[in-house]
């Protein structure tokens, strides 16, 4: 009898986490930071995140956790409920967008 193989972790390209808020938050963080000319290195060190990890933020890989969205938050002077409100604008834009669209194929 063969012995079967159990592979760690999550399959291959599943996420741990919902895709659109990640996309919606990363380019609030993204918007804000280039229209406050700070570069994304700089605003990495002031959050106390790595550069390569702030570029998975900004490109909606990474859902940061509430200590991150403090820390980035304050590093762009703003406070994590700012943040979160613009996500929330964000999201819902998309979702009209979306709702829009479906109307008028139909």
């Amino acid at each position: 009898m063969q012995k079967q193989v159990t592979r760690r972790g999550r399959p291959l390209g599943a996420t741990t986490f919902e895709v659109e808020p990640a996309l919606a938050f990363g380019a609030v963080v993204r918007a804000l930071r280039t229209a406050d000319g700070v570069g994304q290195e700089a605003l990495a060190h002031q959050a106390g995140i790595e550069r390569s990890h702030m570029g998975k933020i900004e490109r909606g890989e990474h859902m940061p956790t509430l200590a991150m969205i403090l820390r980035i938050a304050n590093a762009l002077g703003r406070t994590a409920g700012e943040l979160l409100l613009e996500t929330e604008s964000v999201l819902t834009e998309q979702q009209n967008a979306g709702q829009q669209s479906q109307a008028t194929d139909a």
